[in-house]
Parts: C-alpha cells; sequence; structure tokens
C-alpha cells in the first residue's frame, strides 16, 4: 500500500502539471526550486507537491495522470 495524498496536493498537482510540464525531471530538489517560483503555499504543502510530481516523474506517467484526471 502507498501513500495516501488528500484532493488538495492532486488538484494542485494537476494544475502545475498542466501549466509547466516541461520544468519537471525526477529530481526532487530541481522540482521544489522550479515550484518555490510558481506557487505561493507553504513549504510543507510545496514540499508535498515535489514529492507527488518526483514520484510521477519517475515512474514515467506525468502524462498519463494530467490525461486521466482532466476529464473529471
Amino acid at each position: 500500500m502507498g501513500r495516501i495524498r488528500g484532493k488538495e496536493i492532486r488538484n494542485a498537482t494537476i494544475e502545475v502539471l498542466k501549466t509547466y510540464k516541461g520544468l519537471f525531471t525526477d529530481d526532487f530538489e530541481n522540482n521544489k526550486e522550479a515550484l518555490s517560483g510558481i506557487i505561493t503555499a507553504q513549504k510543507r504543502t510545496r514540499n508535498k507537491i515535489a514529492g507527488f510530481i518526483t514520484k510521477l516523474a519517475k515512474s514515467k506517467s506525468i502524462e498519463a495522470f494530467i490525461i486521466e484526471h482532466s476529464s473529471k
């Protein structure tokens, strides 16, 4: 079983990836720095979003995640 992420984190991730998909890689530190210039959120929330983006990038499923959650 994996860690469950809340709707707020998933929805924020979807919105960020729709607009800035090319900025993110499978490196957490790089994603964290890229997010700090894009969103104004608390440090903990920013890190959760960066971690989720990193997980998606490592599994090469960013495009599938965007497509799956865009229609909802």
